[in-house]
C-alpha cells in the first residue's frame, strides 16, 4: 500500500512539475523559444527557399527544418508549397486559396486554417503547384505519411517535460502558425498597413520589424519581390529571418540566390538609351515609389500654400490630402469614391494634373507588351524631354534620375 502511494505522489508530482521542473517564466521562454523556431522553419525552409527558391540549404539546417516543421506544425511540404504558389499565381481573384479581398478579412482570421486544409488536399492545386520539394525516403514514409504523430511526438515532450502545463505549452505552438501566419500575414498581410511598392495585388506590409512572424511582416515587400530571400528594402526595415540566412551563409549552411534590386544612379546621360530603360525596366517599382514620394512632396507643398493663406480645412484643402493619400497609388487600386474629390484636386493645381497624367505615360514602359524595345526607347528619350520641359521642378529632377539609371 504504501508503495503504491509513493507512486501516486510521484504521479501528481510529475503533473504538477515534470520532469523540467521548471519556473513558470522558464515554462513561458520555452513556449516562446519553441514557437519561434517553428516560424523561422516556416520563412526560412518553406517559404523562401522550397516555395521560391530564393535560397539554397544545406543539408543540415534542411533536415533539421524539416524534423522541426513535423512535430511543430505537421505541415507537408508540398501542400504548403503548392497552396502558396498559387496563392501567388491567382493573388485577389476567386481562385485564390486565401485572399482577405475576396473572402472577407473575418473569414481568414476565425477559418483561415480551414481554407488552406481545403486547398491543401485538392491534389490539382499540389500536383500542378508542388512541384520540385523534398520527396526522399524520409519524406515519404514519414513526415507525408504520419502528419499527427509528429505533434503528438511534440505533445509528449511537452508532457515529460512540464507535466499537466504541457498541454498549455502544446496548445500555444500548435495555434502559433495558424494565427500568426494563417491569419495575421494571410489576412491582415492583404488588408491593412503600409505599402511601399504597387505590387499588383493588396499585399501590405504589416509592421516594419520583421521580428515576431520571421519577416513576414514585411509581406508588400515580399509581393514586390518574390523570388527575394531578403524581405526587407528600407533601411528602417528588419527582417530576422534574413538575419539568419545570412548566419547560415557565412557558416556555409546557405546560398542566397537572390535579393531585391536596388535602382543604382551614375552620370546624367545626355540621352536615355536601351540600357536605360533596362535599368528602369528592371526596377520599375522602386521607380514608382520615388514618383509617388514626389506626388506626395507636391501635394504636401500645395497644403503648406494653403496653410499659410489661411485657406486650412477648406474644401480644396480636404481634397488635396485625400490627393496626398491617393494620387501616387494606380488608378485600379483607388476606391472610386475619392476619385471626384482627385480630379477636382487636380484640375486646381496643373502641376498635379501634370504630374499624375506623366506617371501613367511613364508606366506605359513597362505595362505595353505589343511595343518594341527600340520603340519603347524612343517613347522614354520623348518622356524625359517632355517631363524636362513641363516646367514642373519634381518631372524636371525626376527625368534627370532616369537618365542616370543603370542596371
Amino acid at each position: 500500500m504504501s508503495q503504491l502511494l509513493i507512486v501516486w505522489e510521484s504521479l501528481i508530482d510529475w503533473l504538477a512539475h515534470g520532469v523540467a521542473d521548471a519556473a513558470w517564466w522558464q515554462i513561458v521562454l520555452f513556449a516562446l523559444v519553441t514557437t519561434h523556431i517553428t516560424i523561422a522553419s516556416v520563412t526560412i525552409f518553406l517559404h523562401r527557399a522550397q516555395a521560391h527558391r530564393a535560397l539554397d540549404l544545406h543539408a543540415i539546417p534542411s533536415h533539421f527544418f524539416r524534423f522541426w516543421l513535423w512535430i511543430g506544425t505537421g505541415m507537408v511540404t508540398r501542400e504548403f508549397v503548392a497552396v502558396h504558389r498559387k496563392h501567388h499565381a491567382k493573388c485577389e481573384t476567386e481562385e485564390d486559396p486565401h485572399s482577405p479581398q475576396t473572402r472577407g478579412l473575418k473569414a481568414l482570421l476565425l477559418t483561415g486554417v480551414e481554407l488552406y486544409r481545403t486547398e491543401a488536399a485538392n491534389p490539382e492545386t499540389v500536383s500542378k503547384y508542388g512541384l520540385g520539394t523534398p520527396n526522399d525516403w524520409i519524406e515519404r514514409n514519414l513526415y507525408s505519411r504520419f502528419t499527427w504523430q509528429g505533434v503528438g511526438l511534440m505533445l509528449i515532450l511537452d508532457l515529460l517535460l512540464f507535466g499537466g502545463v504541457g498541454l498549455t505549452v502544446w496548445a500555444v505552438q500548435m495555434l502559433w502558425i495558424p494565427v500568426m501566419a494563417t491569419g495575421v500575414i494571410n489576412g491582415i498581410g492583404h488588408f491593412w498597413g503600409y505599402r511601399n511598392f504597387e505590387a499588383p495585388d493588396a499585399s501590405t506590409n504589416v509592421v516594419p520589424w520583421g521580428i515576431l512572424i520571421g519577416g513576414e511582416e514585411l509581406h508588400n515587400n515580399h509581393h514586390t519581390y518574390p523570388t527575394s530571400a531578403k524581405f526587407s528594402v528600407k533601411k528602417y526595415e528588419f527582417d530576422i529571418g534574413w538575419i539568419y540566412i545570412r548566419g547560415m551563409e557565412m557558416l556555409g549552411l546557405a546560398k542566397v540566390r537572390k535579393t531585391p534590386p536596388m535602382l543604382k544612379l551614375g552620370t546624367i546621360k545626355p540621352v536615355a538609351d536601351a540600357h536605360t530603360l533596362e535599368a528602369i525596366i528592371a526596377n520599375r517599382y522602386e521607380v514608382m515609389a520615388k514618383y509617388g514620394r514626389e506626388l506626395r512632396r507636391a501635394c504636401k507643398a500645395e497644403l503648406a500654400h494653403l496653410k499659410d493663406s489661411g485657406a486650412k480645412n477648406s474644401a480644396k484643402w480636404k481634397e488635396l490630402r485625400l490627393a496626398k493619400r491617393w494620387l501616387h497609388r494606380d488608378d485600379d487600386r483607388i476606391p472610386s469614391s475619392v476619385k471626384p474629390q482627385l480630379a477636382s484636386a487636380c484640375a486646381q493645381s496643373p502641376a498635379l494634373a501634370k504630374l499624375v497624367a506623366m506617371r501613367e505615360e511613364l508606366r506605359q514602359l513597362w505595362t505595353r507588351t505589343n511595343v518594341s524595345a527600340e520603340q519603347l526607347v524612343v517613347d522614354l528619350q520623348a518622356w524625359c524631354k517632355k517631363a524636362e520641359e513641363s516646367g514642373v521642378a519634381a518631372l524636371q529632377d525626376f527625368a534627370l534620375k532616369l537618365r542616370a539609371a543603370h542596371a
